[in-house]
């Protein structure tokens, strides 16, 4: 018989061939490489707080995630996406920030991202507080040119500073259209509420094109309509899709730094990621786990099936 000449796909380490809680400690016990060389997405962690503003302990959100996702199996019983059946996937590894430094770390999280682009793989990033989401930004417009955003949070993290510093998990949005990095007119926020200080903290962003759709503006509601219309709005121009899990309601995430009532549900949150099927994605970043806050592991194993259901709608695949 001739010779199977279809690629070889990395998969993750089967139930049936070792027990859950044993195996590799890699995202959904997937192979572990060194870089992104012929990967066409991976797994890496940003294992970072010295970003945060209030409880810490985001730094263990990478392993934490990476714990839970030991339940996660191949195939997307909803939406039938096989996405280990047609993109070459690995874990590789945590990148290696300064934490004495923030603006170090920052640079050090620019690098890494460089190098993991030049192999055309899509980054799928666990975090680690949100400030990582302006160097990994950095990395990805210097590729792709300013890019659209699907900002998914409680907070705008748009602040000019915090504490008199520019660089902040409350910050990472303003830099990034400082830098030139956001195609503003297609760039959405889900899920802010919450209390401020003053209309600015969400009108920043409105008076530059940002779309801003509170929670509030969602309660009951299906968001699967709202993401029609993203999708129709970006059209094929390239997107990141930054989810922060305090978008969530603390009644199914309150594991995290920066908590805040009335939020999104678990369902909604699928309902944003799946609705990006047919985005031309070329990264995403699920942050601010914080596994101290988190006894029961709700919230990192929520994380990491967000991650998953990112990498069911990256391009390459059915």
């Amino acid at each position: 018989m001739p010779q199977d000449s279809r690629p070889r796909y990395n998969q993750p380490l089967g139930g049936n061939e070792m027990p859950r809680f044993g195996g590799p400690a890699t995202m959904m016990r997937l192979p572990q490489q060194e870089s992104a060389e012929g990967l066409d997405a991976c797994f890496v962690g940003i294992p970072m707080d010295i970003g945060t503003s209030n409880r810490p302990g985001t730094r263990l959100g990478p392993r934490q995630i990476r714990d839970e996702s030991r339940m996660l199996r191949p195939y997307n019983m909803a939406t039938g996406a096989a996405p280990y059946d047609h993109l070459q996937v690995a874990d590789i590894g945590d990148v290696a920030i300064n934490t004495f430094d923030l603006k170090k770390s920052c640079d050090i999280i620019t690098a890494t991202y460089s190098e993991i682009l030049s192999h055309g793989a899509i980054p799928l990033t666990l975090g680690g507080d949100h400030t990582l989401s302006w160097p990994v930004l950095r990395a990805v417009a210097a590729r792709h040119g300013p890019v659209a955003l699907i900002h998914v949070d409680a907070h705008a993290d748009t602040n000019e500073a915090m504490f008199g510093e520019e660089i902040a998990h409350g910050t990472p949005f303003r830099r990034a259209v400082e830098d030139g990095l956001l195609r503003c007119e297609k760039v959405f926020q889900i899920g802010l509420r919450g209390t401020g200080y003053a209309p600015e903290d969400f009108d920043w962003g409105r008076n530059r094109g940002f779309t801003v759709i509170p929670a509030e503006a969602r309660w009951h509601k299906s968001l699967a309509p709202v993401m029609a219309d993203i999708r129709a709005a970006i059209g094929d121009a390239p997107v990141y899709l930054s989810f922060d899990i305090d978008s969530l309601d603390p009644a199914f995430a309150p594991g995290t730094g920066t908590v805040e009532m009335g939020g999104l549900t678990t369902i909604q949150a699928l309902e944003i990621v799946r609705g990006c099927k047919g985005l031309n994605l070329v990264g995403c970043d699920l942050v601010e786990v914080s596994p101290p806050y988190d006894p029961s592991g709700n919230t990192a194993m929520i994380a990491a099936n967000l991650l998953y259901e990112m990498l069911c709608v990256l391009p390459g695949q059915p």
